[in-house]
């Protein structure tokens, strides 16, 4: 089920030329409707094209006022049931409201380093920074050998 946009509770990130959930769609599928012109509401985001809709959860994870939703796979949530993420510096919490009105909530982690802290090449030296080399960035160390086989 495609991402969609609950328009009580979005407030098209405050006016800014560019909402949250436009920056992070991958497909480009998330617009603000500026004057209400398209019909979604004067500064509502909405999914130009559900049908494109990759359902990667990425909207549904930044949005700030959590006005964008998507029906759960049967695998994570259960028929009927919605879910919520609410994102925090190191970690969402996943809030899931069953049919029988019953709550469960899921903590996991979004962070192995902290913010600012993470080390592109992870600790290991360039290599030969050769682009025509077979080799990847940081080969051969961190494979740990002195020398990467070859063919």
């Amino acid at each position: 089920m495609p991402s969609f946009v609950m328009v009580e509770k979005c407030d098209g990130c405050k006016g800014q030329d560019k909402t949250a959930c436009m920056y992070i769609c991958p497909n480009d599928l998330m617009l603000l409707d500026k004057d209400g012109s398209l019909g979604y509401g004067e500064m509502k985001a909405f999914n130009r094209d559900p049908s494109m809709c990759w359902e990667c959860y990425n909207c549904v994870k930044i949005c700030p006022q959590q006005a964008i939703d998507v029906r759960g796979y049967a695998d994570f949530v259960p028929l009927g049931a919605s879910v919520v993420p609410l994102r925090g510096s190191d970690s969402i919490m996943w809030t899931v409201k069953f049919r029988d009105g019953s709550v469960k909530r899921f903590k996991f982690p979004i962070r192995t380093t902290a913010e600012g802290e993470a080390q592109p090449l992870g600790g290991f030296e360039e290599g030969d920074g050769d682009i025509n080399s077979v080799n990847l960035m940081t080969e051969p160390m961190s494979a740990g050998v002195d020398k990467m086989p070859s063919i």
